[in-house]
């Protein structure tokens, strides 16, 4: 018997929770002058509007949205967020840091590949360092390109 009883209440809850939920007829009626806002309900019209140098932004009717964007700068994000700088070595992961301090140690050691003047293979990475280096100003500079509208 329980059994029967728990599905015919489940099915009868939707219906109580929506006889609660409905507006009284006089605030219904009130409500329909109502700017979206108030009511909760999205606007019906979003504007995008460019406007050139000196034009003010048009105002914006009860039902809709106006958005304005200069003409000479048509993005919404500021120029220094667009394209975040290098990560200061401070603020990287562990993995970054512990292959810079390993970087350090070849270096420091001497072994082939690093460009030292210590040890016997030192010598033989200067070429690769710089090819890296030019690789790294290359990005920074398309990266700079890349911000400029």
């Amino acid at each position: 018997m329980p059994r029967l009883l728990l599905p015919a209440l489940l099915l009868s809850m939707p219906g109580l929770a929506a006889a609660q939920t409905g507006a009284p007829p006089a605030r219904a009626a009130a409500t329909t002058q109502a700017v979206p806002a108030e009511t909760g309900q999205p606007p019906k019209k979003v504007r995008d509007v460019s406007l050139a140098a000196g034009q003010a932004c048009p105002k914006a009717q009860a039902d809709e949205i106006v958005v304005c964007r200069p003409l000479e700068d048509p993005y919404r994000i500021p120029k220094g967020l667009r394209r975040p700088a290098e990560i200061p070595a401070k603020n990287q992961s562990w993995v970054n840091r512990a292959a810079t301090m390993d970087q350090v140690s070849r270096v420091a050691g001497g072994l082939p590949d690093t460009c030292s003047p210590v040890g016997t293979g030192g010598q033989t990475g200067c070429a690769l360092q710089q090819n890296q280096q030019w690789a790294a100003d290359k990005r920074q500079q398309r990266r700079e390109a890349e911000s400029i509208p």
